[in-house]
């Protein structure tokens, strides 16, 4: 008998770490497939903590093997993780500042005016927004978003599709992308920089099997860096972490992401409506590596499910794009 329950004993303790090895496994080799792997690699942050309990629970029970192959997973998991709360410290560029701000409105949902006053706290330069309905569109306009930020791509609409980008400075080439979910784009003209190519990103969210082609779709087809011309940021509800494989080959491109790079990426973007669940970070913004990150952070608004997004930027001068641009 206690040959019996030793056995169960081991087998208990080499149980308990698989997960945290497949888990790595799929991380690392970015093997995720399909529902629900996908969504469960979103909480990758807890399963490192998790790891690191319970290989470290395993080797206080002397199960050596077992133990020192759990901690070797929790360990990648763990150091896939930490660079997120790393600032980079890197040096700035010479151009002027963009100061950028991403709210999801939650399809008319969301308070409007917070976002609003949010922006005017922040002095923000350009304001995408996500889910806008024709009710986020008139009060948002009533509420006078025309005097801090006049020029606007932007397609209200009912349902989750609504996409706009307001900003201070002119904006050009304005059009709805349709290859996927609708994202409102333009092109604008910063004094003293390059032309900055903007996206108010917001692909299909994986929440159902059926869903998983369109947000694999969506998310691969976002558009790719292009650190040799225009200078393009991309910013919204991503409805993915730095933990998803599309999107990391997304970001290989040659883009950054302004919270691991500010240090501030594991702060969590939704759920911000209440809903008991650990939280995740969905909402980002992706800049051209050429862009300077001094800060960036999320912020609570009320009525939507998502935590708005607040990246303070550094643009290149002209000159020094213009150099890159014939490297």
């Amino acid at each position: 008998m206690r040959g019996y329950r030793r056995w169960v004993f081991e087998g208990g303790c080499a149980l308990a770490v698989v997960p945290f090895v497949a888990w790595a496994a799929c991380r690392i080799l970015g093997l995720e497939r399909g529902w629900p792997v996908v969504q469960l690699m979103a909480w990758t942050p807890y399963a490192a903590v998790a790891g690191v309990l319970v290989s470290g629970a395993v080797l206080l029970c002397r199960r050596w093997i077992a133990g020192a192959v759990g901690a070797v997973a929790a360990l990648a998991l763990v150091a896939v993780v930490v660079p997120r709360v790393l600032p980079d410290g890197g040096p700035l560029p010479d151009g002027p500042a963009l100061r950028v701000l991403s709210a999801n409105l939650f399809a008319g949902r969301g308070d409007e005016g917070a976002v609003l006053a949010l922006a005017r706290r922040l002095r923000v330069d350009v304001l995408a927004v996500q889910e806008l309905s024709e009710t986020d569109a008139a009060a948002l306009d009533a509420a006078g978003i025309a005097r801090d930020l006049p020029h606007r791509a932007w397609y209200p609409m009912d349902g989750a599709g609504g996409s706009a980008i307001f900003s201070r400075f002119p904006l050009r080439e304005v059009s709805l992308r349709t290859d996927g979910f609708p994202q409102a784009h333009a092109v604008a003209d910063v004094p003293g920089a390059p032309p900055v190519e903007l996206e108010s990103v917001h692909p299909n969210a994986p929440v159902e099997r059926g869903s998983m082609p369109l947000w694999h779709h969506d998310l691969a087809h976002q558009p790719k860096a292009t650190p040799a011309g225009v200078v393009r940021i991309l910013v919204g509800d991503f409805n993915s972490t730095l933990d998803h494989v599309t999107l990391r080959r997304l970001i290989g491109t040659g883009y950054r992401d302004a919270a691991e790079v500010a240090g501030t990426g594991l702060r969590s973007t939704w759920p911000a409506d209440g809903r008991l669940m650990p939280g995740v970070t969905l909402d980002r913004v992706l800049a051209d590596r050429r862009v300077g990150v001094r800060a960036a952070r999320p912020y609570r608004i009320p009525g939507t499910d998502h935590r708005a997004f607040y990246a303070d930027l550094v643009l290149p001068a002209p000159t020094s794009a213009a150099i890159a641009s014939t490297t």
